[in-house]
């Protein structure tokens, strides 16, 4: 509440348009906040962050393509996008900005912030939790007039390499407040590093962090905005911290700073090396609930979520090709038998031919890929057409509507579709593909307090692609047709405490015999805990049936006697959730999971199936899905196991068919 005892709005300021040379030649034709990561643009995850903070008022400044970024806000209204239900989005601009301080002197002069607010990029990742860090900010505000920022690092790997986002500072232990800051250089290590001795004499207790990662994320008050007003030299985010720190006393203002938990992820996506490294961090679940299946700006779920971090469409299709770890297949794509993808995103519509390799490739919507092609370590816009044996290597990007002919062999450039007076081409490949000079004149990343200790002006390439390291040893995904495959155990941290407690639940109500209302009850309060989807829990209720410790280690080996014990008392909670074929489906799936995990099990599946199907768990419609998608080669020993049953299965229905024929003729 304000002293006029109004509720404060809490505002929030997102820049578009960062890192125009950086990420070209996608930011040539579009904004670099319509970025898609992950096939969701990168606007929608910093949009989807505020929201989650309780922000209730955003401002989106752009200036280079402000009516791309205006569209895609006007559409996310209208689709009813998750972060426009509790958050207003205004999106403004101007002509003339040309930097980041020319947007927060236009922001000032608007007089559009009514109090402290956040700052950050659209090109920000991060999953974290504002609200303490802004009240924070406010008490440490109340206390120093002169609290013109806090400035929010987030602590880095241990094998974190360099991206250009890496930091030094030295910070007061005792009130967190900034003294030094210094960006580390990309190219290269740091032999030593100078903190000016007035930093330690001056203060009692300083702490030197040079593990940080800056995802340019900041709470501001109002007289941050006046600051950029009162100095036109502040261009940059780093030309406002150095100025303060050099003139703290002249401008009366500070800087103070705070660290994320390590349970909470924040990066930057300033060039294409970093775009690839939060790419994969995605996938992985760092940025959870920022997960593909999870839906970042939509409430319908777009993937099925599979084993190794396999994100597939229903609606996409994959035709004996291999999905091996961290891969996201998009709506309506196509991916052709013998084709093998790795740690590698593929977007809407796109054909991927036979005998392919893809790995770290992440192609945006429309692309078609001929057969047989190697794709490594590059990025491919929209609707480029790569021909049947090319080979794209070493952190190649290639622009939208590119033709990259057959046969072709490329690394290490960026390839356009047209060029420009500005462009240096170095090589012409065809009517729709030159390759241009990346090479840039420009101050390397790195930057001190003291104005004497900045480097000479080098080229630099814009960041590469580079490999990552993979998950995982062997595939786990083959499709044989467009059908889903079986949701195996995830690794993420919150659907493994989601099993474990549906195990301990239904163990301690099978042992104390407890109402199996009760049962459904905690499981229904887990569930929602931990957002997970009906047909997951559909899922997990029955492989945590199937593994409590009766059945894993059944009395004189008899698994069936057990699970009949087991059935009398938890039958209920099994039916409560398996009672459309979908479910029955989920029900042998999860099944056929714990096949892979007990020999008791494995040794009788053909009578355990069949005695779900006696107790009318699953009907015969959903064991001959299930077994039609098992696969001939990977399931072998689990179909042979199965064919008596099937046949029978068949046999009943062919002589139900002959009785009815029989009936009606009578």
């Amino acid at each position: 509440m304000n002293q006029f005892g109004e509720k404060e709005v809490i505002q929030a300021i997102l820049i578009a348009d960062n890192n125009m040379e950086q990420l070209q030649p996608f930011s040539d034709d579009n904004s670099t906040a319509m970025l898609p990561l992950v096939n969701v643009a990168l606007l929608d995850y910093a949009l989807d962050a505020l929201n989650r903070s309780g922000i209730e008022e955003v401002f989106v400044y752009s200036s280079l393509h402000l009516q791309s970024v205006r569209e895609h806000i006007k559409n996310g209204i209208a689709s009813l996008s998750s972060w426009s239900i509790n958050m207003t989005a205004h999106v403004i601009g101007g002509e003339g900005c040309r930097c980041f301080g020319d947007a927060m002197r236009d922001l000032d002069a608007k007089a559009l912030i009514r109090g402290n607010f956040i700052l950050l990029g659209a090109d920000t990742v991060t999953n974290a939790d504002f609200r303490p860090i802004f009240e924070q900010h406010k008490k440490t505000a109340k206390y120093d007039k002169g609290a013109a920022a806090t400035l929010i690092f987030k602590e880095a790997p241990t094998s974190h390499a360099r991206t250009g986002n890496e930091i030094m500072i030295a910070v007061d232990q005792q009130n967190k407040r900034l003294h030094h800051h210094q960006r580390l250089r990309m190219h290269g290590k740091e032999s030593h590093f100078e903190v000016p001795l007035e930093v330690f004499l001056h203060n009692s207790e300083v702490a030197l962090m040079h593990n940080l990662i800056d995802p340019q994320i900041a709470i501001g008050s109002q007289s941050m905005l006046a600051l950029f007003s009162d100095n036109f030299d502040f261009e940059t985010r780093d030309d406002f911290i150095r100025g303060i720190l050099i003139n703290e006393e002249i401008l009366d203002s500070r800087i103070y700073v705070s660290l994320l938990p390590r349970s909470q992820y924040a990066r930057k996506v300033n060039n294409w090396l970093t775009y690839a490294t939060v790419s994969q961090d995605v996938m992985n679940r760092w940025a959870y609930p920022l997960a593909p299946d999870m839906g970042i700006n939509c409430f319908t779920q777009q993937y099925i979520y599979n084993k190794n971090n396999i994100y597939k469409s229903p609606s996409s299709t994959v035709m004996r090709a291999t999905l091996r770890e961290n891969v996201a297949v998009e709506a309506n794509s196509h991916v052709e038998a013998g084709t093998t993808v790795s740690c590698s995103v593929i977007g809407k519509n796109c054909k991927i031919g036979k005998n392919c390799t893809l790995v770290n490739a992440f192609l945006m919507d429309g692309v078609s890929v001929g057969d047989g092609c190697l794709l490594d370590c590059c990025v491919i816009g929209n609707c480029a057409i790569i021909g049947p044996g090319a080979v794209l290597a070493e952190g190649t990007v290639v622009g939208a509507k590119c033709v990259i002919a057959a046969g072709k062999s490329i690394k290490t450039v960026v390839v356009k579709c047209s060029v420009s007076e500005h462009d240096e081409v170095v090589e012409k490949l065809g009517d729709n593909a030159y390759i241009v000079d990346d090479k840039q004149d420009t101050l390397p990343t790195y930057a001190s307090d003291s104005e004497d200790n900045v480097l000479p002006r080098a080229a630099i390439g814009i960041p590469k692609v580079t490999k990552t390291t993979n998950t995982c040893e062997e595939s786990d995904y083959t499709s044989s047709s467009d059908d889903e495959s079986r949701a195996l155990t995830p690794t993420v941290d919150d659907t493994n405490i989601f099993l474990a407690e549906v195990i301990d639940s239904l163990e301690r109500g099978f042992r104390e015999k407890s109402n199996p209302d009760f049962l459904i009850l905690e499981i229904n309060s887990s569930r929602y805990a931990y957002n997970m989807s009906l047909k997951e829990v559909n899922f997990y209720v029955v492989k945590a049936i199937f593994s409590l410790q009766d059945i894993k280690e059944p009395a004189n080996q008899n698994v069936l006697v057990a699970i009949n014990k087991v059935m009398k008392q938890l039958g209920p909670v099994m039916s409560n959730y398996i009672k459309r074929d979908e479910a029955m489906l989920e029900c042998l799936k999860a099944l056929q999971d714990i096949y892979e995990e007990n020999e008791h099990i494995r040794s009788k599946i053909s009578k355990i199936v069949h005695y779900l199907y006696d107790k009318d768990f699953v009907s015969e419609k959903a064991i001959m899905a299930w077994y039609s998608q098992l696969d001939s080669l990977e399931h072998r020993s689990l179909r042979q196991s199965l064919t008596e049953l099937i046949e029978w299965l068949n046999q009943s229905s062919e002589e139900e068919e002959d009785n009815d024929d029989a009936a009606e003729s009578d």
